[in-house]
């Protein structure tokens, strides 16, 4: 096992008034007891005995667990070291199986790294001809399975993996791509770009638990210059995190009328989503992550921001996902991940996804107790040679109550007893 003990200086600067309110006005967690997840520990034990891993350390307890030969996954991370929680979804049933699956190797982990599209006229997903169907649903092998080559420094403070990929589309175009993925800290610099100077203040106290890291993702064209009328491809990053009985995603949107920006959310992937799974509030939208119900919604291109993130009421765990976005997506191609062999805007999409696991039809089982967060890149015609780089930034932070609803409020925009109220009922 590979450690780097890189990154991560913001740690355990001064404290300003704010924190001394905070403290002052809220000293207990939303619960202390927590739920049942493995501990950080626990999930690196049960890696290591399992596949290659590596780790980045950062300071007071932050840990991030990679694993190269599983397609370069960022596994887990922690805030707490070995006895913190684990925040990853690890599915130890498939691991434990031994047992690859050719429509999706499932070994979970929070920050993962597949192509879109998935479906439409260029899906990665399905063979020409083929009606899209979950039967007919498989990933391309270039990113389901194989290791990555670790290719950084012993020096270097990150992580570099790199991949050749060759595969087609449901229109018969073949790509042959180079991915490289660097995993690394994030600094105080790199919090206060993100969130603003304050939020990275409060990051940095030593009432606060953090784990910060990005992912940064490059696709680079070795094949035929790519065209629209073949179809492109963009980047599309999926961070799996452990479902929860009060846990709830927030996507904070543009406001403005629905003739102008069209929908606040897209809900209808798997067919409509429950209200009580999903309000539209107005500074942002609401989606229960507790791995119990198949659905999925997206922020358009006239709708996203660079962040949205989730509380996990249960553990008292607030995460924060920031990413790369152009500063006016709609004057950039998306690629539509809709199924379906027809599509009238193949080049419209989302911008930022959420998918909560369950059944996909009565009598059958889901693939995890998981909710996921993601991303994607625009999509560019990419000549031979030229490049596509996404990046792809988790926080996860533990504190204490007060703290967990300034940070809320500063990031996502969004009161955390109106998440609760609005979800659960409770304040």
């Amino acid at each position: 096992m590979v450690q780097r003990g890189y990154g991560m200086s913001f740690r355990r600067c001064g404290l300003w008034a704010l924190l001394a309110l905070v403290a002052a006005v809220d000293g207990a967690c939303w619960a202390a007891e927590g739920g049942a997840v493995m501990s950080y520990g626990e999930a690196r034990a049960f890696l290591a005995a399992h596949t290659r891993l590596v780790e980045l350390v950062g300071e007071d307890g932050a840990r991030v667990a990679v694993c190269p030969d599983w397609q370069g996954r960022v596994m887990t991370s922690t805030t707490g070291g070995l006895d913190g929680l684990s925040f990853g979804f690890i599915n130890r049933q498939f691991i434990e199986s031994g047992k690859l699956d050719e429509h999706f190797n499932n070994y979970g982990g929070e920050d993962r790294l597949w192509l879109s599209p998935e479906g439409g006229p260029f899906s990665l997903w399905f063979k020409p001809g083929a009606e899209q169907t979950l039967d007919n649903w498989y990933t391309p092998p270039a990113f389901n399975e194989g290791s990555w080559r670790l290719v950084s420094a012993p020096e270097d403070p990150f992580y570099r993996m790199q991949q050749r990929m060759e595969l087609d589309n449901a229109s018969g175009t073949h790509f042959t791509l180079d991915v490289t993925r660097d995993v690394r800290l994030l600094t105080s610099g790199d919090l206060e770009t993100a969130f603003g100077r304050d939020a990275a203040a409060l990051l940095a106290s030593a009432d606060v638990e953090c784990v910060a890291y990005e992912t940064v993702n490059r696709l680079t064209n070795r094949g035929e210059p790519m065209t629209k009328a073949k179809g492109l491809v963009s980047i599309w990053m999926l961070g799996m995190l452990n479902a929860g009985p009060e846990t709830v995603v927030v996507v904070p949107y543009k406001p403005g009328p629905e003739d102008r920006l069209g929908p606040v959310v897209k809900s209808d992937y798997f067919g409509p989503v429950p209200p009580d799974r999903l309000k539209i509030l107005p500074e942002g939208v609401l989606f229960r992550a507790d791995g119990r119900y198949r659905s999925k919604i997206g922020t358009s291109q006239q709708r996203a921001r660079n962040v949205l993130g989730s509380i996990d009421f249960q553990n008292g765990v607030l995460t924060l996902v920031h990413f790369t976005m152009p500063d006016d997506p709609t004057q950039h191609d998306y690629m539509n991940n809709m199924w379906g062999r027809t599509q009238a805007e193949p080049y419209r999409g989302d911008v930022a996804n959420s998918y909560n696991d369950g059944p996909p039809e009565p009598g059958k089982p889901g693939l995890g107790a998981f909710y996921e967060i993601e991303s994607l890149s625009p999509a560019v015609e990419l000549q031979t040679g030229q490049s596509l780089v996404h990046h792809h930034r988790t926080v996860h932070v533990r504190a204490h109550r007060a703290a967990l609803k300034w940070l809320a409020e500063k990031v996502l925009g969004v009161e955390l007893d109106v998440v609760r109220s609005q979800m659960f009922g409770q304040r």
